[in-house]
């Protein structure tokens, strides 16, 4: 961090603080209304905690905490403490004044619970296994227990008036149990161990308890305000929770998943997802108050299945993040900041008391999540890093807390008690767990996995979001059909079916079974590799009488997908161009293109690839459109078993074979691709042809037996169509299928720069 940017932020700050004097010399003079006043108490929320929040986050802590600290900062903590009447005229107003702020809040602990959902990934947990089921369950019974009886010899005057013991135990209890799983992931990833076996087993455990602990919450909370323990009334509250949670994660999965669809491809206004997402989280959120249970576990269940909703693209979930983080997070940490009121703590006895609290709840999260790291299986390091890791309270432990407060369980001297431990194990987490996970080496098969992971981060296909398709009835159609399903499997797939090609078997509209077919083949390829396998996802069919338009294309291209595959027979020229047809369709499309096309050389009847077929031959020149295409190729002959051949196409009279650093750069472009294929599990045939122009190398390899080629290619500017003569060429003379894929990025990249050099021509 840079002394400048220090000095900004400093003056900054210095900023907002300096008009505190001004502003209470005007609300003093009453030339500011309630609204001005609630106003400028955002203002200072959000610049004050996003400024200490900037500097935390720069020296390696979560920027939350900065949020919350800005909040006690502008409280009784220390600005009610050395200059009260301004405390107390812009933030300790009228009730109808903090209602304002606080229904801010309000709304954005249900907004922060959304957003927690969306980031619970239930598929890491299924993936790492029995361990952090282990570490969980220890985590939440120690520290839970260690609570509940903390509670029960504490003086009377830390418990709410009329609040029972066990009640104020309970919950006690269970605001000592719970993790934040934003600021453990926070540390992992900072520390590169997302990805790593230990990193995902502390992520996941942290995941599980903060599902159980939100469910205990939401129970506890039913308890507490009916003030005692009904048996009854405690079993109609399980009930409804066990009922909801069942209901949620079967019908109401599919429920979401079709709404989220039905308005991102119904709805033209701009973000109708966003306002579907937050009414969805509404809804539940009211369902679960009226079982009797608290709006926050409706929210956090919305967020998980809003999050695993697979149409649910990175620039919807970006657009609804901004928002939470932006406004709703420094409100809401920034109003339970100033409830809290450290001065308190200058009490010897109550201070002392908050030392036992943090040790108790220190204590109690470290040994449980160090006895179920050592039950299943851990070394002793590997469970003083879990141990480290579950010990952040954070912003999970503030919402806790402030909801206790809300509803009479809490008084506001053990709130501050309680937020002064998250705030305290939160900021010693980091340092403590960078320490932990330092001294774990990798092991060579967690390496592996690692490369490859890292290869499928950076890839081209497995970032893939969703698909059109557009196909025929011909054989070109089906075949495109299938491979779409081996590319999209676990992709939302929607297939615009069109009729009239002269080559279409009348009746055959077979394409939905092709995909679902593709998609079977890619999920048993990932079984056997012992890989994670893909969910199934939904496949949409819609049918047009007659030719397919442009402007039908077009219309469902705005509905977002991340790449258009068509297949349409008789799409090629016998000169090697296109078809007007494909011309019309293609260029409707602003994305990533995959064109499955049949040769006029080539046979009737498209490929059967399998162990047993002839190879995929696949020419690369070092380009990243030629990456991407050996990539589309590789996944497809980990799925179908089809051999592979990679051909380095170079230009002859500038790179000869005697020119070193030419030859050095094929050999490592070369080297690329086969640990490419190493990840696909593929094994690969390389070679070089330098002598001869591209198109006649390619055509010369096609006639030695090869079953497809699959070519990376960069779209030219203009409206037609064009990729090249070589590509030209390929398509004019080989005699067999052709897959051509260019990516709408690098078109992009291709257009900006035709634009520069016309410009300064």
């Amino acid at each position: 961090m840079s002394f400048l940017s220090n000095r900004r932020w400093t003056v900054a700050l210095a900023a907002a603080l300096l008009l505190m004097p001004a502003v209470a010399w005007a609300a003093e003079k009453k030339s500011i209304s309630s609204e001005g006043i609630f106003v400028l108490e955002v203002i200072l929320l959000l610049l004050i905690g996003r400024g200490i929040g900037e500097l935390l986050e720069r020296l390696g802590q979560p920027a939350v905490m900065g949020q919350l600290i800005g909040g006690i900062l502008l409280g009784p903590s220390l600005l009610g403490w050395l200059w009260p009447d301004a405390e107390r005229l812009v933030f300790a107003g009228d009730a109808a004044q903090k209602s304002m702020i606080n229904a801010i809040a309000q709304l954005g602990v249900l907004m922060l619970l959304l957003l927690t959902g969306m980031e619970t990934d239930l598929r890491l947990v299924r993936r790492v296994g029995r361990a952090c089921f282990s570490i969980s369950a220890a985590g939440v019974a120690v520290p839970f227990v260690l609570g509940f009886v903390a509670a029960q010899f504490m003086p009377d005057s830390l418990l709410a008036a009329g609040s029972e013991r066990i009640v104020a135990g309970l919950f006690l209890g269970t605001a000592l149990s719970i993790s934040s799983v934003k600021i453990v992931a926070m540390v992992v990833r900072e520390m590169n161990f997302m990805r790593r076996d230990l990193g995902q087993i502390i992520v996941s455990s942290a995941i599980i308890e903060d599902t159980i602990g939100w469910v205990i919450i939401a129970i506890t909370i039913g308890i507490a305000t009916k003030g005692s323990i009904e048996p009854g009334s405690l079993a109609f509250t399980l009930a409804g929770v066990a009922a909801f949670m069942a209901f949620s994660f079967t019908l109401g999965r599919r429920i979401v998943f079709d709404a989220i669809r039905w308005t991102n491809d119904s709805f033209r206004s701009d973000y109708a997802v966003v306002t579907v997402i937050l009414a969805i989280m509404g809804a539940m959120a009211l369902i679960t108050d009226l079982i009797g249970v608290h709006t926050v576990l409706g929210a956090f269940v919305a967020g998980i299945l809003v999050g695993e909703s697979p149409i649910l693209s990175r620039h919807i979930e970006g657009q609804l993040r901004g928002v939470i983080t932006a406004l709703f997070m420094p409100v809401f940490f920034g109003v339970a900041g100033l409830s809290a009121d450290l001065t308190v703590l200058m009490d010897p006895e109550l201070a002392l008391l908050t030392v036992a609290l943090v040790a108790i709840a220190s204590i109690g999260k470290f040994g449980g999540a160090f006895i179920g790291a050592e039950v299943s299986g851990m070394n002793r390091a590997e469970g003083i890093a879990v141990g480290c890791g579950m010990n952040a309270r954070g912003s999970t432990e503030v919402i806790v807390a402030s909801i206790g407060l809300s509803i009479g369980v809490l008084s506001h001297t053990l709130f501050t008690m309680i937020v002064t431990m998250a705030v305290i194990t939160t900021l010693a987490m980091p340092p403590t767990l960078r320490w932990a996970l330092g001294r774990l080496p990798v092991g060579e098969a967690e390496k592996k996995r690692l490369e490859r992971e890292e290869i499928d981060q950076r890839g081209f296909v497995a970032n893939l979001e969703r698909l059109l398709v557009v196909v025929d009835e011909g054989v070109v159609g089906r075949f495109a059909a299938y491979l779409a399903g081996v590319i999209g499997a676990g992709k939302p797939t929607t297939v615009l079916h069109t009729s009239g090609e002269s080559e279409a078997d009348p009746g055959e509209v077979a394409h939905v079974t092709e995909i679902e077919k593709g998609a079977e083949d890619s999920r048993e390829a990932a079984n056997v590799a012992d890989e994670q396998p893909t969910r199934e996802a939904p496949l949409t069919r819609r049918q047009h009488d007659g030719p397919l338009s442009a402007e039908a294309v077009a219309k469902e291209a705005r509905k977002g997908y991340g790449m258009l595959v068509i297949g349409l027979g008789r799409a090629v020229t016998s000169k090697g161009g296109f078809s007007h047809r494909l011309n019309e369709i293609a260029g409707a499309f602003d994305g990533s293109l995959c064109l499955v096309l049949k040769p006029s050389s080539a046979g009737r009847q498209m490929p059967r690839l399998g162990p047993g077929s002839h190879k995929i031959l696949v020419p690369v020149n070092g380009t990243a459109n030629a990456r991407r295409g050996a990539e589309l190729a590789l996944s497809i002959a980990s799925v179908t078993g089809a051999p592979v051949k990679v051909l380095y196409v170079a230009r002859p009279g500038r790179d000869e074979p005697r020119d070193t650093v030419s030859h050095r750069r094929r050999e490592a472009v070369l080297k690329d691709i086969v640990s490419l294929a190493d990840r696909y599990g593929v094994e690969v045939e390389t070679a070089i042809r330098s002598r001869a122009a591209a198109a006649d190398a390619i055509a010369r390899q096609a006639g030695r037996g090869v079953a497809l080629i699959v070519m990376g290619v960069a779209r030219r500017p203009g409206e037609e169509l064009m990729f090249g003569e070589t590509t030209s060429g390929v398509l004019q003379r080989c005699p067999c299928p052709v897959v051509l894929v260019s990516d709408a990025r690098l078109h992009r990249d291709n257009g900006e720069r035709e634009v520069r050099r016309s410009g300064t021509a």
